[in-house]
């Protein structure tokens, strides 16, 4: 018996050793040979694709590099709705410093005509003002208007019908002005008028303006009232 156990553990020792001697060449063999069978993906406690080694998987690698795409594109995105409001803001300044430095409308800016409103009697005539030059001017105030040569004062402005902003015609635009004639009665003081005088504000120059109809239009000078130029006639405001 101690014969055969002895034998078995020599035989024993002599098959480790032979293992053992394989195993080391295979090392040799595995360091000195690049792997070339396929990578394992194993799945991770995590959830993460990890390879044999545990490195994190190409896969991720890739999503990683889309999202950064992603927020690059956003970026740019951003930048240009920031440039384009900027345009917008020095286009709004732009035009304000334009309607600040456009000019008054002087004399030889405008041409004036009158015409009738509504029917006989005819109490109110209006007013237009048409910017004939090439370039935009403001027209303020009222218009300064005398009928007759015997009454110097120039017709009183009727203040509701004053607009909030100033009036600026563009080349070739219209503004308006409702004139009141008389209250229309028989017993009034009417004068015939076939034509009259009006000037401009901040304008000295006195306009000749042929009244409508052949035979001219009645004036009471004590109930004639004007209103302020305006870019339409408003009811309401211009309603006296």
């Amino acid at each position: 018996m101690n014969t055969l156990h002895r034998t078995a553990l020599l035989a024993a020792a002599g098959t480790a050793l032979v293992l053992s001697l394989t195993a080391c060449q295979g090392d040799g063999d595995a360091n000195s040979a690049p792997t070339s069978g396929p990578s394992v993906n194993v799945q991770s406690p995590s959830g993460k694709a990890t390879d044999a080694s545990g490195t994190t998987g190409s896969a991720n690698s890739a999503g990683s590099s889309s999202t950064s795409g992603s927020t690059g594109s956003n970026s740019g995105g951003g930048s240009t709705k920031t440039s384009g409001s900027s345009g917008s803001s020095g286009s709004a300044s732009s035009g304000e410093q334009a309607s600040a430095s456009t000019p008054v409308c002087a004399a030889g800016d405008v041409r004036i005509t009158a015409a009738t409103q509504d029917g006989p009697p005819y109490t109110h005539i209006v007013l237009t003002a048409k910017n004939t030059s090439r370039h935009s001017c403001r027209l303020t105030g009222f218009p300064h208007i005398q009928f007759l040569e015997s009454h110097k004062q120039d017709v009183p402005a009727v203040a509701k019908s004053k607009p909030e902003a100033p009036v600026v015609l563009a080349a070739g635009d219209p503004a308006y002005a409702l004139v009141k004639l008389s209250d229309g009665g028989r017993e009034e003081n009417n004068e015939p008028v076939t034509a009259f005088s009006v000037m401009l504000a901040g304008d000295p120059t006195v306009i000749a303006v042929t009244a409508p109809g052949s035979e001219g239009i009645a004036v009471d000078p004590a109930k004639a009232l004007t209103g302020y130029w305006t870019p339409e006639l408003r009811n309401g405001a211009d309603d006296f």
